[in-house]
């Protein structure tokens, strides 16, 4: 890697470090203020868990960073034992002046509440600049049917429009948010090994039942998901080109379209790789559109160092052409709600292809932020990410679970209604042996998260344009002039 290289790797991380702590202080900040207001005793102020990387007492209260990247805490003695997570307490919990219900709710609502104002606040901003909208997220065209795949089975085209999956309707093929509209989740999630698509073929309505695959997984890694192997209709759009290749020595740029080949319309990158191994070492006429403008090259595939396939040496944007989208906020938090309620219902079904080792801890999510900051348009994505992540980094934390704060206000409401405090041992079990199933399955997911980071060059059929190395073509020498006799 390039010092250029490691520098803007740095730079993410850093961005993604302030996003993601951001997310976690606006919470226990909730909690803090609402904890100072109603007069609580405040021990400690903590951003990530486990042994302290730095600390200091700073007006009674102890604030602390963690050195495990998983959320963070509010010490609060008279709101309920919570040393399993939080570590012992200085105060005697039992000199301590007890609270009332009221100030038990408001404490534990407010850092639910301020997530929920914070995803309100990015959701503002990306109604005022708008977030980038791929092709996937616009269209239910398929582009592309994979040779002997379940949809080739079943007599799905590339044209096709499909309209629902398993009387689900569907707007788009994939992409985050409001994913009950989605082809890819609706197959995913599915409760059998077959779905239903409805589809629309020449104006008129078909519909084809379609036996899903399980791709293998590699390793231990997380199972992967129902597909029938159908690709979304997507413009090929060049995202960086390889020096020396074959589409560098004909003048191919980024963000060339590249709209046919030989003459037959493409309607993805998969048709135009079709094309190519049709005709192998022979030249193929490219239709590119470049600022509006339609142009021919004439480019012919060569075999790269190192590998075995002819390409003409390009990395291709999956994102295809994007837009600029601006829904309002409210759209954008009832969206993320959604999104979190299929998430669930999907992972507590049974027969249901989502299980709980597809969801992601803290490592997962820093890696989606990283991803998210890699891509053009960063930040805006990464905004608009945080609306989703903030609506469920509340509504988690609203389930009346004990240690979460929906646990905290369910505790609240029963002693309201037993008219006595839950005895304060038994509390302590209770909280103790819920940490340890939180604990238990933050582990476990992020035992899959750490699976997923890139320790290994993954095997790709398509090599990413900076790896691709192409011996130059011959250039014949400019002739010499004549030598005087």
């Amino acid at each position: 890697m390039t010092v250029l290289g490691v520098l803007k790797f740095l730079f993410i991380c850093l961005e993604v470090l302030l996003i993601f702590n951001l997310l976690i202080v606006v919470h226990e900040l909730g909690h803090f203020l609402a904890a100072r207001w109603r007069g609580l005793v405040v021990e400690k102020f903590a951003v990530w868990m486990g042994k302290p990387l730095w600390k200091k007492k700073i007006g009674g209260v102890e604030f602390i960073l963690g050195s495990i990247p998983a959320g963070g805490y509010v010490a609060l003695p008279q709101l309920a034992p919570m040393e399993a997570m939080e570590g012992k307490v200085e105060s005697d919990r039992s000199q301590l002046p007890p609270i009332s219900t009221l100030d038990k709710i408001i404490v534990a609502a407010a850092g639910p509440i301020f997530s929920i104002g914070l995803a309100f606040v990015f959701a503002v901003l990306i109604w005022l600049i708008g977030r980038p909208v791929s092709e996937m997220e616009t269209t239910t065209t398929i582009g592309y049917v994979q040779e002997g795949g379940p949809a080739a089975a079943a007599g799905l085209q590339p044209g096709d429009r499909i309209l629902s999956v398993n009387a689900q309707p569907v707007s788009r093929f994939g992409g985050m948010g409001n994913i009950n509209q989605s082809i890819i989740w609706n197959i995913a999630r599915s409760e059998t090994p077959f779905v239903t698509v409805e589809y629309v073929r020449d104006g008129k309505v078909h519909t084809a039942v379609v036996e899903t695959m399980t791709p293998d997984r590699e390793g231990l890694g997380r199972r992967n998901l129902r597909q029938i192997a159908v690709y979304p209709a997507m413009t090929p759009m060049i995202a960086k080109v390889a020096p020396n290749s074959p589409a560098a020595e004909i003048g191919l740029k980024p963000s060339d379209l590249v709209v046919a080949a030989d003459g037959i319309p493409l309607r993805s990158m998969g048709a135009l790789s079709d094309v190519l191994k049709s005709k192998p070492g022979q030249a193929i006429d490219l239709t590119v559109r470049r600022d509006g403008v339609e142009k021919h090259f004439n480019v012919t595939p060569r075999v790269p160092e190192g590998d075995t396939i002819p390409r003409i040496g390009v990395t291709w944007d999956d994102r295809g052409m994007t837009t600029l989208a601006h829904p309002n906020p409210f759209q954008q938090v009832r969206d993320s709600v959604m999104t979190m309620w299929e998430t669930i219902s999907a992972v507590l079904e049974p027969r249901s292809g989502i299980k709980a080792e597809h969801l992601s801890g803290p490592v997962g999510i820093m890696r989606l932020y990283y991803q998210l900051f890699e891509a053009p348009d960063g930040w805006r994505l990464a905004l608009w990410f945080s609306v989703i992540l903030n609506v469920n980094l509340a509504l988690i934390n609203l389930l009346p679970i004990p240690v979460l704060d929906g646990g905290h206000i369910t505790l609240a409401i029963i002693e309201a209604l037993s008219r006595r405090p839950i005895n304060v041992r038994v509390l302590e079990i209770v909280q103790s042996g819920f940490a340890l199933l939180i604990i238990g399955f933050m582990l476990y997911v992020t035992f899959y998260d750490v699976l997923d980071l890139p320790w290994k060059v993954p095997k790709q059929p398509q090599p990413a344009a900076q790896e691709l190395r192409f011996t130059p073509t011959a250039v014949p020498a400019p002739p010499q002039p004549a030598k005087p006799e």
